[in-house]
Formats: structure tokens, C-alpha cells, sequence
């Protein structure tokens, strides 16, 4: 699911590790890979991967995401959302595509995509409208 970048080019990965907590907003262009604890929001042009140690409790927004730890809140992948057998998702999920593995829990509710959208920010502007719509 993840691809390779070319030679030559920044990478922008950031590392979350095991045992370090972040709350608040975490912005990005590559890989975000959390194996500590984030709460808050979590924003790339790249893709998220949760660690089987990993928690996030935020709005997820990236290309691809894949929980093999826990995760509670919101996820928007244009790409591909992917639980892992290990993973545990309590959260609404608007996705390109789902991939749930046998053993992995996912209790919400998922959109799919039916067209992709013409760039990241005509999708986070639909969901934004779609928020702003809903009463309280």
C-alpha cells in the first residue's frame, strides 16, 4: 500500500515513537507513523500508519491509513483506509477504499468515495460543508 519515493527526493517521514505523546495538530507531506500516543488532529499529503503499540484518539485526514494500533475519531482516506488484524478502529471513516483483515475491530459507520475527487482540497471542503450542514 505504501510506495516507495524516488531517489533523490525529501521524504518528510515523521516518527512518533513508543512512549512519546503529542496533543494538538500534527501537519505534514509524508508518512506519518505513530507508535506513541497523538490526540488532536493529524493532516498529511502522505499516508498514516498507526504501530500495533500505536494510539490516536483525532481527525485523521491523509492519502492512505492503516491502523494496526488503536483508533478513536474521524478518518478521511482518499486512497485506502486498511485495518490490520491487530487494529482496532472506533471511528466514521470517509475512504477510496476498505480493507478490513480477519481478527481487526471496526465499530462506526463508513462513506466511500464514489469518484475520486479532483484534488485533496475539493474533498476536505465537501466534508467541511457536509459538517457545517449538520444540525447540533
Amino acid at each position: 500500500m505504501l510506495r516507495k519515493k524516488a531517489a533523490g527526493q525529501d521524504s518528510g517521514d515523521t516518527i512518533i515513537g513508543k512512549g512519546t505523546f503529542i496533543q494538538g495538530e500534527l501537519k505534514g507531506t509524508g508518512l506519518i507513523r505513530v507508535d506513541g500516543k497523538v490526540v488532536g488532529t493529524i493532516e498529511t499529503t502522505g499516508d498514516v500508519v498507526v504501530g500495533s503499540g500505536g494510539e490516536v484518539q483525532a481527525e485523521i485526514r491523509a492519502e492512505n491509513v492503516v491502523a494496526a494500533g488503536q483508533v478513536r475519531g474521524t478518518v478521511t482516506a482518499a486512497g485506502r483506509l486498511e485495518i490490520s488484524r491487530t487494529g482496532k478502529l472506533y471511528a466514521d471513516a470517509t475512504v477510496g477504499a476498505l480493507v478490513i483483515e480477519d481478527g481487526a475491530l471496526f465499530q462506526g459507520q463508513c462513506k466511500m468515495i464514489e469518484e475520486a475527487p479532483k484534488s485533496r482540497e475539493d474533498l476536505f471542503a465537501d466534508l467541511k460543508a457536509v459538517d457545517e450542514n449538520e444540525p447540533e
